[in-house]
């Protein structure tokens, strides 16, 4: 059995991938003309904008596909966003009310950055602790933090909306955007954030969708030309946004067809496979004997990515095989020695059946 239960979020299917996919192009076609999407955009800081105008249309276009008043585009990838996200709404000593659960490192950074005072409760069972009479900020991170998180993101956002109806509620979508029916700001966060590298997109790019007033104040801020995410950045988010929710459709039918194969004792050795958000939707595959740290010695050698770069960027199409992530590996430390996290990526389930069975066979001979 595995050493815990896991709740990943709901994928989208293929049809759903595909209407994601139409409507996005069809919001680029109300937007632009054809021959202007065909080039790379502008640069530079046009008056009146302070920005090039590329980017103002695609932050247009990106408000519309996601239903919210605004969106920005921000340097920094998804980190910034959400750093930026925080600094619309908090000043420091303020608090944030945020899951019980281990933080991911750059967010607790920025928590640390902005001097707030975090207060924790369990988004598992809202119903059943006490809870702060008033905090000044909330933070929901849509994907799990640790192994047995098993809460759903509009029932925890209908809950903080109605106990808590004038603070504003910030959620990290990275890992969910394209991949769930609906991201935050779609079931009433105030605030989404995610980056674009997690989706195909260029390097660095992350995106805050929703507040229009937020987003405002933070445009303000943002003024100097080196700040601005230029027009071809920009046209490179939305191609990467255009082929992310059927490529990220694929990679979750692989993982399922995994489970299944590994579960059904195709590869000897294996106590479980299962799947789960850590932080993106991966395959976790636990071993009989505490052999994961010298089964990834050999998976690079054999054509499996050692490490994420963006986990899901435009580089990354070989499966990657990689410890648990930074979170999890908090909740359990136990879990690097005796499981390993694998994405799919691009690939298909034999591929990855073929470096696991030879990578377990060097380690047992």
């Amino acid at each position: 059995m595995p050493s815990f239960k896991t709740y990943p979020l709901e994928s989208i299917g293929y049809d759903e991938a595909l209407r994601k996919q139409f409507r996005l192009v069809d919001e680029i076609t109300r937007h632009f003309k054809g021959s202007e999407f065909l080039s790379r955009g502008d640069l530079g800081v046009v008056p009146g904008l302070n920005r090039p105008r590329y980017t103002k249309r695609v932050e247009e276009i990106l408000a519309a596909y996601f239903h919210a008043e605004a969106a920005m585009l921000v340097r920094g990838a998804g980190t910034a966003a959400i750093r930026m996200a925080l600094h619309s709404y908090l000043t420091a000593g303020q608090t944030l009310l945020v899951h019980d659960a281990p933080i991911y490192p750059t967010t607790q950074t920025s928590i640390e950055m902005m001097s707030l005072r975090t207060i924790r409760a369990d988004f598992n069972d809202l119903n059943h602790q006490q809870l702060p009479e008033s905090p000044d900020g909330i933070l929901v991170q849509y994907t799990r933090q640790k192994p047995d998180d098993s809460y759903d993101m509009a029932k925890v956002l209908a809950f903080f909306k109605q106990r808590y109806p004038s603070v504003p509620i910030v959620t990290d979508d990275n890992y969910a955007v394209m991949k769930v029916h609906k991201i935050g700001v779609e079931l009433g966060a105030s605030l989404s954030c995610f980056s674009t590298f997690k989706l195909l997109g260029p390097e660095g790019i992350g995106c805050i969708v929703g507040d229009k007033s937020a987003i405002q104040k933070l445009r303000s801020a943002n003024y100097s030309g080196g700040s601005q995410v230029q027009g071809h950045e920009a046209i490179d988010v939305l191609r990467g946004l255009t082929y992310a929710p059927v490529a990220l459709a694929a990679q979750a039918n692989v993982v399922t067809e995994l489970v299944e194969r590994l579960n059904g004792n195709e590869i000897p050795g294996i106590s479980e496979a299962y799947v789960a958000n850590a932080q993106s939707k991966v395959l976790l595959v636990e071993f009989n004997q505490p052999i994961a740290e010298k089964v990834l010695k050999y998976t690079n050698d054999l054509g499996a990515a050692p490490n994420p770069v963006g986990a899901e960027s435009k580089y990354e199409i070989a499966p990657m095989f990689y410890r648990v992530s930074g979170t999890f590996k908090k909740f359990d430390p136990n879990l690097l020695k005796t499981t390993i996290r694998i994405n799919p990526y691009r690939c298909g389930a034999d591929t990855i059946m073929r470096i696991l069975a030879e990578s377990v066979e060097k380690v047992m001979a």
